[in-house]
């Protein structure tokens, strides 16, 4: 069964990593709850611990440390969710404060987490035995996902570059065609990466590594980008796994060759984003109106127009 296993490795992806404070330890918390089963990842960036439980362990549990607990495992697990699942979202739980919770870290590696509310005027307790999780786990919820964040923020980077680049070259264009600021404190230095890059190691890496890990700097934008890059994932993948019984039931004979025209459709594209030989000539063919370009040529000299040289204007646009 689905329960006995935990939460299926796609939807446990797909919920964010959360910083959470428990007994004054920073973690990252990710949860996943359904109806009778859960299955929950910690982490302090220096280890990951994990708990999977199903309907029939939860029953044995609750009832080794609630001795006079008469409800069903359904009713109990409700009450378990409404208390438990706020604080590992990062909240501080209920308003009443009547729950309690505390992490104690054990010799053997493992940590748990002991859990006091009450239910009914019933004192109810509940305890997470977490151990530490296989790296096949740690890398799937954690590694991977990071590495691909990681490496999309620096393709940002390396673009905003050439972004500036290309500004400090418009912005000298104006200059040359006597353009003026009219305010002297809007004037920017010329952007170079080398230097750029050398100045904000200097400067940002100290202050990283000073500052107190408070969200183990999972913040708000990097919880989108992370499930961005999931998301992403998930959708490929099902494209790969359907992309072969398409092909199958598709005749070898009329497959369409498009090997030669899609290279062509990515090299111009490439060489368009990155400001290449091809950008303004590919610009133009491409915003060309289609009625220009399905203009009948005729062979009747004295009907095209005469032909002048333009003069060349000065500048960087030519």
């Amino acid at each position: 069964m689905m329960e006995v296993r935990g939460a299926p490795t796609e939807v446990l992806l797909q919920r964010p990593w959360l910083p959470v404070s428990i007994s004054g330890c920073q973690l990252l918390a990710k949860s996943w709850f359904g109806e009778t089963t859960y299955h929950i990842l910690l982490t302090d960036m220096h280890c990951v611990w994990e708990e999977r439980m199903d309907s029939a362990a939860i029953q044995k549990r609750a009832q080794e440390l609630n001795r006079r607990l008469r409800a069903p495992v359904k009713a109990f697990f409700s009450h378990l969710c409404e208390v438990v699942q706020p604080r590992l979202s990062g909240g501080e739980g209920r308003p009443d404060g009547e729950a309690q919770i505390s992490l104690t870290r054990q010799e053997d590696g493992n940590i748990s987490m002991k859990l006091k509310s009450e239910l009914a005027g019933l004192a109810i307790y509940w305890e997470f035995h977490c151990t530490p999780a296989p790296v096949t786990v740690v890398c799937v919820q954690l590694v991977r996902p990071l590495l691909a964040m990681s490496h999309l923020l620096q393709r940002q980077v390396e673009q905003l570059g050439g972004l500036l680049g290309r500004k400090d070259a418009e912005i000298q264009d104006y200059r040359e065609n006597g353009a003026t600021l009219s305010r002297e404190r809007l004037q920017t230095d010329a952007f170079e990466e080398q230097t750029y890059r050398e100045d904000f190691m200097s400067k940002a890496l100290p202050l990283l590594c000073s500052e107190q890990p408070d969200a183990l700097g999972f913040d708000a934008d990097l919880q989108h980008l992370y499930a961005a890059v999931v998301a992403h994932g998930n959708t490929r993948k099902r494209k790969l796994s359907e992309e072969p019984s398409v092909e199958e039931h598709q005749p070898p004979a009329e497959k369409p060759d498009v090997t030669s025209s899609s290279g062509l459709w990515i090299h111009h594209n490439r060489e368009a984003a990155e400001g290449g030989p091809g950008d303004a000539a590919g610009a133009k063919m491409a915003n060309r109106p289609a009625v220009q370009q399905s203009r009948p040529v005729t062979s009747d000299a004295a009907e095209r127009p005469s032909s002048k040289p333009k003069k060349k204007k000065v500048g960087l646009f030519r």
